[in-house]
């Protein structure tokens, strides 16, 4: 192997680890911002307010996204597999 190609296997995982990842934790990001903005505005402080609508759009988000981003883990697993037999020949 290559620094080369080390260098594209690593650039591919990282790149499909943030594709993957990228939508829940953008997701659960807003959420969290608008229920700071909701907290700050009527200085209303319960601790359930932060973690139950964040998970509840964590959920949302892996239903709507899921099989999506399973394809995206499938595609890359498979194009890994595809280099790790090129290599050994």
């Amino acid at each position: 192997m290559t620094v080369d190609q080390a260098i594209n296997l690593m650039q591919g995982m990282l790149f499909t680890s943030l594709m993957v990842g990228g939508p829940v934790i953008l997701i659960a990001f807003i959420v969290g911002l608008l229920i700071s903005i909701f907290q700050a505005a009527t200085q209303i402080h319960e601790m359930t307010l932060t973690f139950i609508p964040k998970i509840v759009a964590t959920i949302v988000a892996l239903i709507i996204f899921g099989s999506w981003m399973f394809r995206q883990l499938v595609e890359y697993t498979q194009e890994v597999l595809k280099n790790i037999i090129v290599l050994i020949s």
